[in-house]
């Protein structure tokens, strides 16, 4: 069955997208919004179905946390309410600053995290006054063309307009770069790995970048040990650790360090700290180069183990195991439920430490600890584009507290967790001769 917006040419979906944008910039702003409203009431009645086919399709993760995330995206990205005009008058001037579309949008998606992040780049966009091209990776070209005319069919019933959000049938790096470097093209959004993040780098035209990460969370002695240990287990947990933002590795002051581990042991975790099952793990999710091994992205706990050969009884949460700071465990991002444990001396070892560990990617980092002093500290040295004190890596993207939530973590190009306002250009406009009323 043939779907909506799913075009076989990159010009069939430029040309489609560029013609529902011209109507597209004619609506108000009540508009994008009645289309967002009516958006996130029909996305609501796919949500499971949307995570078993994302699930099934990319052979990462579960289906009940990708539940979470995708009800998450559709409930809690910020719409039109985030493009806030400001003014500023003076006796002769005065001064209005808005947002205003960029036009065409590429949306370039990963594979780790494909449906949640389709629908908050979609909502985000939109609510900036895109159009929208979304290209997925070819592990989710499934789910996404589904996803794909969910979404056009509903805009279309909404206001007539077809095609404001598009894809295409297949994709590739070399269509994907067509895209990119086409001239109707004015604004690329790429979340998801760095070698194509360098080449939309390279295109002439605004570009929203996330790239690779490593986070990184401190534990010091001052610490609630057993909050920290919940907060780190639900975080690296979650989704088998797809997500980029939760924790990769954890430094952990030595003199803590018997009950950090028992509270981790505590939460449902395997803890390897011999280096004969370290090696059996090493060995399978590590390739010869020392790089993950990607087949097992993604994959459980019992898979994991089960291919390392190491026994276990029980359904575990997670993974830890005890390495060397240089260890490819704690410097690589494994997108696995693995967390590597690196022990300090102190504190001020532990933010040493985590600052190699990080990379200068400034991505994401956090730290557990019940001295101000230190939280300040280490929020200022790691300058992270998601830093979170006391907390759980989820709470830094919107997963509690009724916050904003964003998938895309622009790392690379700065703009950090970004919403609609990053997805529009900022003017200003300015009118002559008094209008002031002081």
């Amino acid at each position: 069955m043939n779907k909506r917006s799913v075009f076989d040419t990159v010009c069939e979906a430029i040309d489609a997208s560029k013609s529902a944008h011209k109507l597209y910039i004619k609506l108000g702003i009540s508009d994008r919004e009645e289309i967002i409203r009516e958006l996130r009431k029909e996305l609501l009645n796919h949500v499971d179905e949307l995570a078993q086919i994302g699930y099934e399709e990319t052979c990462m993760g579960c289906v009940e946390d990708k539940v979470v995330k995708i009800k998450l995206a559709i409930e809690k990205t910020p719409g039109t309410e985030d493009l806030l005009s400001e003014v500023l008058t003076k006796d002769k001037v005065m001064t209005l600053y808005e947002y205003s579309a960029f036009g065409i949008a590429c949306a370039v998606m990963p594979s780790t995290n494909p449906v949640a992040t389709v629908i908050n780049n979609v909502i985000g966009l939109l609510a900036a006054g895109n159009s929208v091209i979304l290209c997925p990776h070819p592990r989710a070209i499934k789910v996404t063309k589904y996803l794909t005319d969910i979404i056009a069919t509903t805009i279309l019933k909404v206001c007539g307009i077809d095609n404001l959000v598009s894809t295409l049938s297949e994709v590739s790096m070399k269509n994907i770069s067509e895209i990119m470097h086409h001239p109707d093209v004015n604004l690329l959004v790429v979340t998801g790995g760095s070698d194509i993040a360098r080449q939309a780098n390279k295109c002439d035209k605004k570009v929203i970048s996330a790239g690779s990460g490593n986070p990184t969370f401190i534990v010091d002695e001052t610490a609630d040990i057993e909050k920290a240990a919940n907060c780190i287990v639900r975080g690296a947990s979650f989704d088998n650790n797809i997500l980029c933002v939760t924790e990769k590795n954890i430094v952990i002051v030595s003199s803590i360090y018997e009950k950090f581990k028992k509270a981790l042991e505590k939460e449902n975790v395997f803890y390897i700290d011999t280096f004969d099952d370290m090696l059996k793990l090493s060995k399978v999710l590590l390739t010869e180069d020392m790089k993950p091994n990607k087949f097992l992205g993604g994959k459980s706990v019992s898979e994991i183990l089960d291919f390392a050969g190491i026994e276990f009884h029980g359904d575990y949460r997670l993974i830890a195991v005890d390495v060397p700071k240089i260890h490819p465990f704690a410097i690589e991002e494994l997108l696995m439920p693995v967390i590597a444990i690196v022990k300090a001396c102190n504190f001020e070892d532990a933010l040493e430490i985590s600052l190699c560990l990080e990379q200068g990617l400034r991505h994401t980092a956090g730290i557990h600890s019940n001295s101000i002093e230190r939280l300040n500290i280490a929020a200022k040295t790691m300058q992270t584009s998601i830093f979170v004190k006391n907390g759980c890596s989820l709470d830094g993207i919107g997963f509690s507290d009724d916050n904003p939530v964003s998938f895309t973590i622009a790392n690379r190009s700065g703009e950090g967790s970004t919403s609609a306002r990053n997805f529009a250009r900022r003017r200003r406009c300015a009118l002559i001769d008094a209008f002031s009323i002081r």
